[in-house]
């Protein structure tokens, strides 16, 4: 049932709002130079690696780091407002309609995170599938503490239901969590 709402919800938002994404693409494009679509390699079910699609919000050439060690001045004008209304995470609607991710469950993160890999792989949140959002994104939980994390995407592996991740979704349509997604501060 979690996977034909995901496909139909995808299918549903993209089919009447790509022509606004096709307005971000270019103004991405306009701001600053580089591809509008950023791939970053990030850790699926199973630990099995996936190609997952984000709009760019960083300058090209910009390391390949986890956001909590990115510095500030990286993220483009655009990009900021982007990060900010998690705009940025449409294109992993397309993860979700090919069975990268779902809607919701934990947020992929990075191979190089060894530590969050790690614990996720101990708690079982591995065997899901990562999600756009989630219950640690919800609380405004970010992934510089990994053990943390880790805990509370195993608590959502427990726990979850299509009602509880209606409710997540709600929960971040409100505007809960976003802007956790922080850079570092300095060089800005």
């Amino acid at each position: 049932m979690k996977r034909a709402f995901d496909v139909a919800a995808c299918a549903l938002f993209l089919l009447f709002f790509w022509p606004i994404l096709a307005i971000i693409i270019v103004g991405i494009r306009l701001q600053s130079p580089g591809r509008a679509i950023f791939t970053q390699i990030r850790v699926g079910k199973g630990g099995r690696p996936f190609t997952c699609y984000k709009l760019r919000t960083m300058h090209s050439g910009t390391a390949n780091l986890p956001t909590h060690q990115v510095a500030a001045s990286a993220v483009t004008g655009l990009g900021e407002h982007l990060r900010r209304f998690k705009i940025d995470e449409l294109p992993q609607l397309w993860n979700v309609l090919i069975g990268d991710m779902s809607l919701v469950g934990p947020r992929p993160c990075l191979p190089s995170q060894i530590e969050l890999v790690e614990a996720r792989r101990r708690l079982g949140v591995l065997d899901i599938r990562p999600g756009k959002t989630g219950l640690a994104q919800v609380g405004g939980v970010d992934m510089s503490d990994p053990d943390r994390l880790a805990q509370i995407d195993a608590r959502y592996v427990r726990s979850q239901s299509l009602l509880g991740d209606f409710g997540l979704i709600w929960a971040t349509l409100r505007g809960q969590g976003v802007g956790i997604d922080q850079v570092i501060r300095y060089g800005k």
